[in-house]
């Protein structure tokens, strides 16, 4: 009884809030939108799946910047290519912002790069870009890296001899052990029981935070945090995590030599002993957890689910696989590593790997920004602490943009005479300044993985293509859950 006194008092309490909130910005121009409930806000017109789904619908009644309210949240959604670059690039400044995700904030206690704003996030992300930089990201130290995890994913999936396998692991643990060697100086057996099991935690916390019961974490987390379910043993599998990083750190710390920074963590520590005496650094112990948290996790599910759909569309698409094979046989051979210099010789297979991120729409909603003041905004005003989605699946899906906007099309990435050739409307990394930090490192780790494997394998399933289906399971307000590929055979 006392339970539910508590929680009518807390539900009047956000009712209460909600209400002089929106009785305080009366005399604002708020973007349109559907009229919402007292506490429940929008929530009950989502769809609960793919709430992307609603707000494009929406979007075609109140048009391209549209006001909703999750639960007392009041959001303001960007649909289409022009808005979100409007946004994003031309109004940069404004739209730098981070929303304080709740269940991303549970995570890493609210430090870190990926949801700090203000000086914090400026110090953070010019270190993280220059350190990461320094270690190859995008450049040959990188490369070899990948071109050794390479070897090691190729040889796991010989050992298979054509028997049917889910591909899920295979790619996971070759590429969290490339940011393992970013960041830890080192990468894992692929036997390593505790390395398995942490690549389990974090497939298990994304698919928890794609569910209808993660968004409803986000919307009301100290209302979750009362409620059993499954949100208490994923976030004691994350604490776990936690205990691992600063294990790591501490390793670091005792065998750290100044002189000779082996990886990020050793870079982080050296910045932090040089400005320990500065009142204004943000270099501290919890932001170092929280980055590499950032960073652990990022790094991992993003890219080797990319590239675990991307087997799927090729088992959908022979004749594509069948190409790009040829082009690589042609270019490169079957005995040679690839380099990424060979990607300007391999214009189909870049195509390819460019439109699979297009239609996979990775992160649909893209990660929610924040306004930390009041904007000025195509006539609007979007009043200070309002949630910003700049849609990505509206830029990526754009019909003004792509000439067949809901199919897997290559030739959205080719010229007339065959060239690659870019479009402004690509973001799956989303654009401004909080576009992804990895991204040099995903781009080159999709091109190396991808064509090392298609080198060797023909990917096909014994229950044919029409068995599977590449529609997303979930897509939610964190990135989207992919449906396995459970019996994937590899032969050539």
């Amino acid at each position: 009884m006392e339970f539910l006194s508590t929680l009518v008092l807390v539900g009047l309490m956000v009712v209460l809030l909600a209400y002089l909130s929106w009785k305080g910005r009366k005399g604002i121009r708020l973007p349109p939108g559907p009229t919402p409930l007292p506490l429940l806000g929008n929530l009950l017109q989502l769809d609960k799946k793919a709430p992307f789904k609603t707000f494009m619908k929406l979007s075609e009644t109140y048009g391209p910047v549209l006001t909703v309210y999750l639960g007392p949240q009041r959001t303001v959604v960007l649909v289409g290519f022009k808005t979100v670059k409007e946004a994003l690039l031309d109004q940069a400044d404004d739209f730098t912002g981070r929303a304080p995700l709740p269940f991303l904030n549970r995570v890493v206690k609210g430090y870190g790069l990926a949801i700090s704003n203000g000086e914090r996030w400026r110090q953070l992300r010019r270190f993280t870009l220059s350190t990461l930089r320094d270690f190859g990201m995008g450049r040959k130290r990188m490369e070899e890296w990948i071109q050794e995890e390479s070897k090691h994913l190729v040889d796991s999936l010989s050992s298979t001899k054509s028997t049917p396998c889910d591909p899920t692991f295979f790619l996971s643990r070759a590429v969290s052990n490339v940011i393992c060697a970013l960041v830890f100086g080192h990468r894992f057996d692929y036997q390593d029981d505790s390395f398995l099991h942490l690549l389990k935690t974090f497939s298990v916390a994304v698919r928890f935070g794609s569910s209808p019961w993660g968004q409803l974490y986000n919307v009301f987390p100290r209302l979750m945090e009362f409620l059993p379910g499954k949100q208490h043993s994923i976030f004691a599998g994350l604490d776990n995590l936690r205990v691992f990083v600063k294990e790591r750190i501490q390793k670091h710390k005792d065998t750290l030599c100044h002189e000779c920074p082996r990886d990020f963590i050793d870079c982080y520590l050296i910045r932090q002993n040089k400005e320990k005496d500065s009142p204004t650094s943000e270099f501290n112990y919890d932001n170092m957890v929280g980055t590499v948290l950032n960073l652990f996790l990022a790094g991992t599910e993003t890219t080797s689910t990319t590239l675990r759909y991307s087997i799927m569309m090729l088992i959908k698409h022979p004749q594509i696989q069948e190409r790009i094979q040829l082009e690589i046989d042609t270019v490169i051979g079957r005995e040679r590593l690839p380099l990424m210099e060979d990607r300007k010789s391999l214009p189909f297979t870049d195509a390819v790997i460019h439109e699979v991120q297009r239609v996979l729409d990775i992160v649909p909603l893209n990660i929610p920004h924040y306004s930390t003041h009041d904007i000025s905004f195509k006539g609007y005003t979007i009043p200070k602490d309002t949630v910003i989605i700049p849609m990505l699946h509206s830029v990526l899906r754009d019909e003004q943009q792509w000439e067949t906007p809901w199919s897997f099309n290559p030739g959205h990435f080719l010229d007339q005479n065959d060239n690659f050739r870019k479009s402004p409307a690509f973001m799956p990394f989303s654009a401004g300044k909080r576009s992804c930090v990895g991204e040099s490192l995903a781009r080159m780790e999709l091109f190396l993985f991808l064509v090392a494997l298609l080198q060797r394998f023909t990917f096909t399933c014994p229950g044919g293509a029409d068995s599977l289906d590449p529609t997303p399971e979930l897509s939610s307000f964190a990135s989207l859950q992919v449906r396995s590929v459970p019996e994937l055979t590899c032969t050539r």
